[in-house]
């Protein structure tokens, strides 16, 4: 049986089922998109620019078809999904703009030779495994670099999101990619293994959890193959101002995106304990006024979670919580009915000694904490083994980024919360991965950096 299937969370209705890669067809995947890298590598960087410029406009012009497929796929509201849409054309638009100029050859000192210069060349098949929370713009972080430099895909996509993947590949096959330089693969986990292991496959860059990281990079470090991981997070927000009402509005409203069902949202909210419960009663009154329910409803603003599975697994972790002594001042449950919905949640009390300090929660759950003073919400920050991004938020903006300076995270924001933008590096430390995407940064991740040195003739 097929694990690749639309599953509507809304509803709980299997609407299609696809056919799973078997394993006599790994080989001639593979064998293709070798192939298909000597071509792809040689064609002028200038038209592989415009392909990716002709991916963007197909992406703003088939918007709402791309909208509604992942929210039948895994119940992102349509508004939502719209904006994700957007920024994915951004990104494509950014490396057709700017990757012939990063791909350009870098003059050295020549150092006692004719001259020194560092050429930047593609390697060739690379695999990416990624998931379902952000169907588009996860794979566009990895797609539109790779395919600039002249690198060579095999995209396996999370199984629920079988449909939008497909509807990526035939927009990428229309733009001009040839059609064994991008390949969509519903693969299974031992199959992708098998990938990494060939000798062909030169890399594999993969956005999910810690489990299926840890299994990845084992695979490709006993291979020696090259990786990027992007994992979990439970990002702090740290809050520095006496005026806490309309930062704890922000904040809510930011945990509440994609149902909670993002890497980088603020997952542990830290403000003074003479504000705490100010700024707790504004987080519960924009949860409990929040709109829960059908994703294609433009007044939705929290669709169900990607599945009954994962709904319930949440609404486990806030009953442990409670049970250990945590806060409940609104919501976690499970709302009758059919689909994948829960009560938006909040949280405080939680101590380190429960669960729900250490856990990355996936979902609508605001987790507040008080601290006394500026070093014990940094600390506190810290005590986490992911390190993704954080947030530091005060009129004193000089104060803030000093805040932000001491965060042991990939992206230190302050006054905003997980900004991504094309020409930005996207990427944590600790236990939530290793490498960046995005800007230039992504640009190097799968390349060649090659030296090339000439010195004089002799004669």
């Amino acid at each position: 049986m097929t694990t690749y299937v639309t599953a509507n969370p809304s509803t709980g209705t299997v609407e299609k089922e696809f056919p799973e890669l078997t394993d006599a067809e790994v080989e001639g995947v593979l064998a293709r998109s070798h192939a298909a890298f000597t071509d792809w590598r040689s064609t002028d960087v200038a038209d592989r620019a415009a392909i990716l410029v002709k991916i963007a406009e197909a992406y703003k012009e088939r918007s709402q078809e791309l909208a509604e497929t992942i929210a039948r796929e895994m119940g992102k509201p349509v508004a939502q999904a719209v904006g994700e849409i957007k920024l994915c054309g951004m990104i494509y638009k950014w490396y057709a703009q700017h990757g012939p100029d990063l791909l350009a050859e870098e003059v050295l000192d020549p150092q006692g030779a004719q001259e020194s210069i560092v050429e930047t060349v593609p390697v060739g098949s690379i695999v990416g495994v990624m998931p379902w929370n952000f169907p588009y713009y996860q794979v566009a972080r990895f797609v539109a670099p790779n395919l600039m430099v002249g690198n060579t895909i095999v995209l396996k996509h999370a199984p629920i999101c079988a449909a939008s993947a497909a509807l990526m590949e035939e927009i990428f096959h229309a733009a001009g990619v040839p059609t064994d330089a991008y390949i969509n693969v519903y693969a299974t986990n031992d199959q992708v293994a098998t990938m990494i292991a060939d000798p062909r496959v030169q890399g594999i860059s993969l956005t999910g959890s810690e489990r299926a990281g840890a299994a990845v990079a084992e695979v490709a470090g006993r291979n020696l193959k090259k990786a990027v991981l992007e994992l979990g997070g439970s990002d702090p927000f740290i809050v520095l101002d006496d005026d806490v009402a309309g930062i704890a509005k922000g904040a809510a409203k930011a945990r509440l995106g994609n149902c909670g069902q993002a890497c980088n949202s603020p997952k542990r909210m830290i403000v003074p304990n003479d504000k705490l419960d100010e700024f707790t009663r504004t987080v519960v009154a924009v949860f409990e006024g929040a709109k829960v329910g059908d994703p294609t409803d433009p007044d939705t603003a929290v669709g169900p979670l990607s599945s009954v599975t994962a709904r319930d697994g949440v609404v486990a972790q806030v009953k442990k919580a409670v049970e250990q002594g945590a806060t409940l001042h609104t919501g976690g449950e499970a709302i009758e009915g059919d689909g994948a919905f829960m009560q938006p949640t909040v949280l405080t009390g939680v101590t380190k000694d429960m669960d729900a300090y250490h856990e990355e929660i996936f979902g609508p759950v605001a987790v507040v904490y008080g601290v006394d003073s500026v070093d014990e919400a940094v600390e506190l920050a810290n005590d986490s083994a992911f390190g993704l991004s954080g947030s530091v938020w005060s009129q004193d903006v000089d104060r803030a980024q000093e805040v932000a300076d001491r965060l042991d995270v990939g992206m230190a924001y302050v006054n905003e919360h997980g900004t991504t933008l094309p020409g930005l590096p996207f990427g944590g430390v600790k236990r939530s991965g290793f490498g960046r995407e995005l800007g230039r940064w992504g640009m190097g991740e799968f390349v060649n950096t090659r030296l090339r040195r000439t010195a004089a003739a002799r004669g």
